[in-house]
């Protein structure tokens, strides 16, 4: 990464703090010399001059007050993996950070998933169109262009920065860490959904926070669509339980759930039931490009034998610890 970026003496807000992405974007932030407030319902500090503030986003009074005197706010919050949860609150969460950024003339940055681009036939870029194919990502698309209709409209500035799914030390809530790092931690064989022969990007968590800390530092990324730095390398699922197990020092196993299996599953596990209409992400080639990013600023992201290697020792050390 060329040039550190520098936020010094910028108030900066993380609006749904202490997740892996405000953890990572956290400690960039304070490297960048940015006065960091970390807000949520429970906050807590990261670093020891952070200010914590308790908000809830789906209060309008309360969203106001956590932004209040910030130059630059970042939406990452995250809600319970359930439809109807999405279906209520994002759109008045999204409105309600829309209305106090734009009030208090506070830049947004909002950090975003692929779901509204729906199955994409090649490469999900930022010029992909939306076609959601998920209820969720029906949500998704729709607080999405909430938020372009109003950098459109310039009721403020703003820009969306996406990511692929993730993986990394300390993620806790992803799906390689349920089925690949947390198994082989004790000693089972990796697990896969969907096509194992199918690629699939993923986005190295650490590569999130100095590459969010970048954007907001440029006068030219505000306005627009970023794809955050995520590896071009062609991985599939079985290339990925490969790498994890070598890098474990385990011999190389890979189970496939069939797909009757998840059905039979979803019937007493709710997350299931929730993911089955994301399963065409597994099934089907699911390809992000982060170039634009790279071209424009120079970013780069971790190669998968590398990040692989840093998730399988992390989740080691835990386990020693």
């Amino acid at each position: 990464m060329t040039n550190a970026p520098s936020l010094h003496g910028q108030r900066v807000t993380l609006l749904g703090a202490n997740g892996a992405i405000g953890h990572t974007l956290s400690a960039a932030l304070r490297q960048a010399g940015a006065a960091i407030r970390q807000v949520s319902r429970t906050p807590r500090r990261e670093h020891a001059d952070d200010e914590a503030m308790s908000a809830d986003l789906l209060d309008a009074r309360a969203t106001a007050g956590a932004v209040a005197d910030s130059d630059i706010a970042f939406l990452v919050a995250g809600l319970k993996y359930d439809t109807a949860t999405w279906r209520a609150q994002w759109p008045l969460i999204m409105r309600n950070v829309i209305a106090a950024c734009g009030s208090g003339g506070v830049r947004l940055v909002f950090f975003d998933n692929v779901y509204a681009y729906g199955r994409v036939s090649g490469p999900m870029t930022e010029d992909t169109p939306f076609n959601p194919c998920s209820r969720k990502g029906e949500v998704r698309a729709g607080i999405a262009r909430m938020l372009l209709e109003a950098m459109t409209a310039g009721t403020l500035r703003a820009m969306i920065a996406r990511a692929a799914d993730f993986y990394g030390p300390g993620v806790a809530n992803s799906f390689p860490q349920a089925t690949v790092f947390t198994r082989l931690r004790t000693g089972k064989a990796p697990q896969w959904i969907g096509n194992p022969r199918a690629r699939h990007s993923f986005t190295y968590v650490p590569d999130t926070g100095p590459a969010l800390v970048r954007l907001a530092a440029e006068p030219t990324a505000w306005g627009h669509s970023w794809h955050l730095p995520t590896s071009a390398e062609a991985i599939t699922g079985a290339d990925f339980a490969r790498l994890a197990c070598e890098s474990a020092g385990q011999p190389t196993r890979l189970h496939t759930l069939p797909r009757w299996v998840l059905r039979a599953l979803e019937l007493f596990v709710p997350m299931l039931r929730e993911n089955a209409e994301m399963m065409y992400q597994f099934e089907h080639d699911y390809v992000f490009d982060s170039s634009r990013v790279a071209r424009a600023f120079g970013l780069q992201a971790t190669p998968y034998r590398a990040g692989i290697a840093a998730a399988v020792a992390a989740g080691a050390a835990r386990h020693v610890s």
